[in-house]
């Protein structure tokens, strides 16, 4: 029993190592992984890409024969076979501890304190995962409130889905999935109200729908709703010209038409200066202050003005 434990686990690390008869080797497959995995995951993890971090490395380490590293050790030997224990346990601390190296050097300054201490390549893992989990939580909850709060305002359409993108590549890369007619709905809410009707023909519609579509339709729609607008305030702008135009000019004809010639009479009297009492207003020829002879004179003038003939001048006596 112990001997087919022993076989096997050392087959086990033949299997990473090589053959390591005369000295511990190291698997080329982890040569592999320690030269080329930090251009492998390009982007160290820091407070915001965790997701996205644990993925590329897992699969990495999976698909050169890793992933047990990632687990706690399950030894299966006996206290009899101590010296191929010891013997296998080298060989495993050295594949672990190359495994953690490399892991560590795709880790950010900011997250490096948190695994400091840390010396295996599980308990590097899993300190990570308990310490990212929460708040990725946290995070996913307060970027789907963001992501509800979204208006297209005054910006483009284009702006506006990129906005809606940007939001959503966050929340899935912090471990949750949308489902794309969720997307969808929150895309339609936060457009503005001259959508109305597109918005009811979208929600409307009995097949689903793609985002790429989706994205098609509302860049096209922009289109036509800014040619509509443009195509409206062109025939206002005109119609209120021709408006204004038919003020000013029934205005002219009023001020024109209201000329009052009393005033120029008045404007004409008001000029006038007597040469007698010096007063504005009347002339020397009806001034009160002027001598009998000149209103004898006034008086004698023949009157051009008509009168009506009432008929009673025949009844006069004298």
């Amino acid at each position: 029993m112990a001997s087919s434990a022993s076989t096997a686990a050392s087959s086990r690390t033949t299997a990473i190592l090589g053959d390591t008869s005369d000295k511990p080797l190291l698997y080329p497959s982890l040569k592999f992984i320690i030269s080329n995995l930090k251009s492998l995951v390009p982007h160290q993890l820091s407070m915001d890409n965790y997701t996205i971090w644990r993925n590329q490395v897992s699969k990495l380490l999976k698909a050169n024969g890793f992933e047990s590293f990632l687990e706690p050790p399950q030894s299966t030997m006996s206290d009899s076979d101590q010296a191929d224990l010891d013997s296998e346990n080298t060989k495993w601390l050295l594949t672990d501890r190359n495994l953690a190296a490399a892991i560590s050097s795709t880790i950010s300054a900011q997250v490096l304190p948190y695994i400091m201490h840390l010396e295996a390549t599980h308990e590097i893992w899993h300190a990570l995962q308990t310490r990212f989990q929460s708040a990725n939580r946290s995070k996913v909850m307060q970027l789907k409130n963001e992501l509800q709060n979204i208006l297209m305002h005054n910006l483009s359409m284009q702006e506006y889905l990129m906005e809606i993108k940007k939001t959503v590549d966050l929340i899935i890369s912090a471990g949750c999935n949308l489902d794309n007619e969720d997307i969808i709905l929150h895309i339609l809410n936060g457009l503005p109200p001259h959508y109305q009707s597109f918005k009811t023909a979208i929600k409307t519609l009995q097949t689903p729908l793609s985002l790429d579509s989706l994205y098609a339709m509302l860049i096209s729609e922009e289109i036509h709703i800014r040619q509509d607008s443009q195509r409206y305030s062109i025939t206002t702008d005109s119609q209120t010209a021709l408006y204004a135009n038919r003020g000013h000019s029934r205005q002219g004809r009023g001020r024109q038409q209201s000329v009052n010639p009393s005033s120029s009479k008045q404007g004409s009297k008001s000029s006038l200066i007597c040469q007698i009492c010096t007063k504005r207003g009347h002339s020397a020829d009806v001034c009160w202050h002027n001598n009998g002879q000149a209103l004898l004179a006034a008086s004698d003038q023949p009157s051009t003005e008509w009168y009506l003939d009432s008929g009673a001048s025949s009844h006069m006596t004298h």
